[in-house]
């Protein structure tokens, strides 16, 4: 009996002995976790809300895992430093600063087209079919024509067709900036795009204009039919361009 009473405060013993052990190996295994070294994306420069980024805007930095921000951009391979690029800042990141998952948007409409107008230039939205619009990508180069009702020298009125714009850079079509999407990401895209469309007929093609073609084609939409042809991939030289009418096609 006197051997199993002191068998108990034995058991007793080890059992508090090897809890102690285990939360003490726990503590400093999560405090050595805290302080493994983490590889995080931070801003090079300061960047202002609204900037589409690219991979000379940020810079990588080793830290503590324990100062890494829940959803920061963490770089576990090189190929990790491209996940932000096309993305938009929707807040001032300062230099030096963490890039978080929630301080960037998509390059999309709630990025706005400002961020896509190269300097010097607007952005102009062209309404056109929604058909003719799949056929369009960001990025594209597109010539304007206008077909309208010239008054000839006798004072007769003629159709004729003139090309007022050449090579004009396609910003956006619809609501599509150019944004890279993944293929879920996409599906998800066209079929809201497709319910949109379901009420209208037309949507927006967005281009970059200088103000003076911007004025030509505010123009040209009041004063007769605008169309779009599109050219092709690495085609971007301007061509005379006499005015079409049906009187010189038939001569």
């Amino acid at each position: 009996m006197e051997k199993k009473g002191m068998l108990v405060p034995v058991l007793l013993a080890l059992a508090a002995a090897a809890i102690y052990w285990w939360v003490l190996t726990s503590k400093e295994r999560d405090l050595a976790a805290r302080n493994e070294p983490a590889t995080v994306l931070m801003a090079r420069f300061d960047l202002p809300a609204r900037t589409i980024m690219n991979v000379d805007l940020v810079e990588t930095r080793v830290i503590p895992r324990m100062y890494l921000e829940q959803d920061a951009y963490e770089v576990k391979s090189q190929s990790d430093i491209k996940l932000v690029t096309n993305l938009v800042t929707a807040v001032r990141i300062p230099k030096g600063n963490q890039i978080t998952q929630s301080a960037l948007v998509s390059l999309s409409p709630e990025a706005g087209l400002s961020v896509k107008v190269p300097p010097g230039y607007r952005g102009c939205v062209l309404p056109l079919e929604n058909d003719l619009l799949r056929l369009i990508k960001p990025g594209d180069r597109v010539d304007i024509l206008v077909t309208f009702d010239a008054v000839m020298g006798d004072n007769r009125k003629e159709k004729v067709t003139a090309t007022i714009l050449q090579n004009v850079l396609v910003l956006g079509v619809g609501s599509n900036l150019g944004q890279g999407l993944s293929g879920s990401q996409a599906k998800a895209k066209a079929a809201a795009e497709n319910a949109d469309q379901a009420f209208s007929e037309k949507a927006g093609l967005s281009l970059a204009l200088n103000p003076n073609e911007a004025q030509y084609l505010a123009l040209s939409m009041k004063q007769g039919e605008v169309a779009v042809i599109v050219r092709g991939l690495g085609d971007v030289e301007l061509h005379p361009m006499e005015i079409a009418s049906f009187k010189r096609l038939i001569k």
